[in-house]
């Protein structure tokens, strides 16, 4: 049975003395349904769970708002009475009922003592055609994206995760399991964080079964697409769904998606598929200061696809072609190396994703630094390189002209920390700065909190 760390954030909310329902958030079949029922049983809660997909009457019901009526209509459904002690309501596939999106909040005024969990995917399109608004404060979201390269190694090979969560830079990481974990992480670049992909991986290693399941799941996406979508906007749903695994990292141009549809119909549908979690927008930010979000330019983006397995997929990069990368590197141009580094990031807060990146671009020296995220007071430019070398010229401009105290490079080298001293060309002259820099293999971007956090600590106490 594979294992989400989520379960443990599943377990702050219900155990909060002011629980709000709780929406799931996520792109399709990134597991979400299979958590909540994890979730139940192994706190042993009596889950009452009714796919409202099989129940598009009940989308009337929920209209009235009146509470005691549909909790009668749920009971009558699942055939037992839901106000039980420790019952756990689950309303999965809300989408197909939207109006219970809207009765959540007489939920929480109403009947608080009742733990309610609603899920759906692709909730953007449904409310597109919808005139209610959502029950903002009377709710709490929680996104769910696919599984960590963590999870990941938790499912395949567990002993291999506590070299992880147990590392230091003082103690270093073993060469022979550095050797290992790079190699799952090869495995983890074609299968993916989906859990059915992870699945058949863990129990069959099927390489064929993989590539199946990310083929159906590509193919669900578009046939949900026929479903929400009008006819006039399916075609380039379609379109845009292909694109963006093919163009990870690359600054967004609406006309090379297309030249015959509008500018604000590709911009639409974009802005669909990130807040439905099929893609992820990284804005470019001055950053300037914290938040970083306060001083972006909505205009300039880069996207990031749902999961690594599945951009694979859709570029065709089969299980002989990530097998046959050099060890000496990852991919040709890094777009993997930037979507493991981003859809890992992208996880950290557990919220609402939002990543920056820094770019800069002149006449005669144009600079890029792929990611930049806040941690407490730090600002942290983060450089992706797909093997073990490669020029830090960007991060280095970054350095000057924003003078963070810590850079962070993941690659493919080991493990370490040491103190840069670095002279560049600026306005104002030749202008030096000296900055500490943290690298660490692309493997260890879960730790990088964690890792900070010893830093400051022993900088700080």
């Amino acid at each position: 049975m594979l294992e989400r760390f989520a379960e443990a954030d599943l377990k702050k909310w219900i155990e909060k003395k002011n629980r709000k329902p709780l929406i799931l958030r996520g792109a399709r079949q990134v597991g979400k349904s299979t958590l909540v029922r994890l979730f139940a049983k192994s706190n042993n809660y009596i889950l009452h769970e009714i796919n409202l997909e099989k129940h598009l009457y009940l989308n009337k019901i929920f209209k009235t708002l009146d509470i005691p009526r549909i909790i009668r209509e749920l009971e009558a459904v699942i055939g037992t009475n839901i106000l039980g002690k420790n019952a756990l309501i689950f309303l999965d596939e809300i989408q197909a009922t939207p109006y219970a999106l809207q009765a959540l909040r007489y939920f929480y005024e109403e009947k608080p003592e009742l733990a309610v969990i609603a899920a759906g995917s692709l909730l953007e399109f449904t409310l597109s055609d919808h005139s209610f608004s959502m029950p903002v404060g009377r709710v709490e979201y929680y996104h769910l994206g696919p599984m960590t390269f963590k999870e990941f190694l938790v499912s395949i090979e567990p002993p291999l995760e506590k070299y992880l969560s147990d590392f230091s830079l003082e103690t270093g990481i073993p060469d022979a399991a550095h050797r290992k974990l790079l190699n799952r992480q090869r495995d983890y670049l074609f299968v993916g964080g989906m859990p059915e992909a992870v699945h058949t991986f863990c129990h069959d290693g099927s390489i064929t079964d993989v590539t199946d399941v990310h083929r159906s799941i590509a193919d669900t996406y578009q046939d949900d697409f026929s479903k929400y979508a009008r006819a006039k906007e399916l075609a380039l749903l379609q379109q845009i769904f292909r694109y963006i695994p093919r163009t990870i990292g690359q600054k967004i141009k609406y006309s090379n998606i297309s030249r015959e549809q509008r500018s604000g119909d590709i911009k639409a549908a974009i802005e669909l598929f990130s807040k439905a979690g099929i893609c992820h927008k990284i804005y470019h930010s001055h950053c300037s200061g914290i938040p970083l979000f306060a001083d972006i330019r909505e205009k300039t983006y880069k996207l990031l696809f749902m999961d690594i397995g599945m951009v694979n997929h859709i570029c065709g990069n089969d299980w002989m072609t990530i097998q046959s990368f050099e060890d000496t590197r990852l991919v040709n141009e890094g777009a993997l190396a930037e979507q493991f580094i981003g859809q890992h990031l992208i996880r950290y807060k557990k919220q609402a994703p939002g990543l920056c990146y820094w770019l800069r671009e002149a006449k005669t020296a144009n600079a890029e630094v792929d990611y930049v995220i806040s941690y407490g007071p730090l600002i942290l430019p983060i450089e992706v390189k797909a093997g073990k070398s490669g020029s830090l010229k960007s991060l280095q401009q970054f350095v000057i002209y924003k003078r963070p105290e810590y850079a962070v490079r993941f690659d493919l080298n080991p493990p370490g920390l040491q103190d840069v001293s670095h002279k560049a060309s600026t306005l104002k002259g030749i202008e030096s700065v000296e900055f500490k820099l943290l690298s660490l293999p692309l493997y260890m971007v879960e730790e990088l909190p964690r890792i900070i956090d010893l830093l400051r600590y022993q900088r700080y106490g």
